[in-house]
């Protein structure tokens, strides 16, 4: 998890094209902070452990149960992180049904499920349910799913070629395009259909993890988003070097930091 919640909080002082759009900047600045984008992340994996412990994490009831609370505990926890308005209503009246959502929100913060899952069909079922307790829009449902199945694919040993080719096969995404080509005219768009598809191809185009967040910030946009699902699966890829292990967890608070170490710890 540690490539989700550095995209995030490398992306977050360059969202809505601040500074604009390269890939030479300042890999982290005095504002950069977590958004939303690693609270989630750390909340989906902090169920899928429990649901772990327990020996549930085959059972669709009691591990949307735990993420639903899961999300509630830590959303309320910091609860200025930045939400979308419909998901922060959702959290804040302790909302339990899903609204139909096909925001990126269940792509940004799939990648427990991309790890947890004991083989692909399971990781999409994860992926699945993380998506469902609140973005059951089938393009929400696709963008955790594919997120989630690149990260498998790609901590199992596919090559980057498998990869898009199973993406593009199995969720229709365009992905035959280069971030050149997107860049000068990309805005920002908080849709799973308009912003995983450009998050896997910088996934594609980066040289190591991070020219991989590099290259999906420089897109601009939702760049803390889309550097979060890029730099999840640019994780499960190239690994993270240590030191930008060392600046994620400093960033982060202590009941943060201890979620994030304990899946390391027992990360599949």
């Amino acid at each position: 998890m540690y490539g989700a919640i550095l995209g995030d909080i490398i992306g977050s002082p360059y969202e809505f094209d601040r500074e604009g759009k390269t890939k030479e900047f300042e890999l982290f600045l005095p504002e950069s902070r977590f958004t939303d984008d690693s609270v989630l992340t750390i909340a989906v994996a902090d169920a899928l452990l429990r649901a772990k412990a327990t020996f549930v994490l085959d059972d669709e009831g009691e591990v949307k149960d735990l993420l639903v609370n899961a999300m509630h505990k830590w959303g309320q926890q910091y609860p200025r992180a930045g939400y979308g308005g419909k998901f922060y209503k959702w959290l804040m009246f302790g909302g339990r049904d899903p609204y139909n959502s096909l925001g990126n929100g269940s792509a940004m913060r799939v990648s427990a499920a991309g790890w947890m899952g004991e083989d692909l069909d399971h990781c999409r079922t994860l992926a699945r349910w993380s998506a469902e307790v609140t973005h059951n829009h089938p393009e929400g449902i696709k963008g955790a799913e594919s997120v989630a199945s690149a990260i498998y694919l790609a901590r199992t040993g596919s090559t980057k070629e498998a990869i898009l080719e199973y993406v593009a096969d199995e969720f229709g995404y365009d992905l035959d395009r280069t971030c050149d080509e997107i860049r000068p005219g990309y805005q920002f768009d908080v849709t799973c259909q308009g912003s995983v598809p450009e998050a896997i191809i910088a996934f594609g185009e980066g040289k190591d993890f991070e020219d991989v967040v590099r290259t999906a910030v420089s897109l601009g946009g939702d760049a803390d988003t889309i550097g979060a699902m890029a730099g999840s699966i640019g994780e499960a890829f190239y690994g993270v070097p240590e030191e930008l292990k060392a600046e994620c967890e400093a960033r982060l608070p202590g009941d943060m930091r201890e979620v994030l170490r304990e899946f390391a710890a027992k990360e599949m």
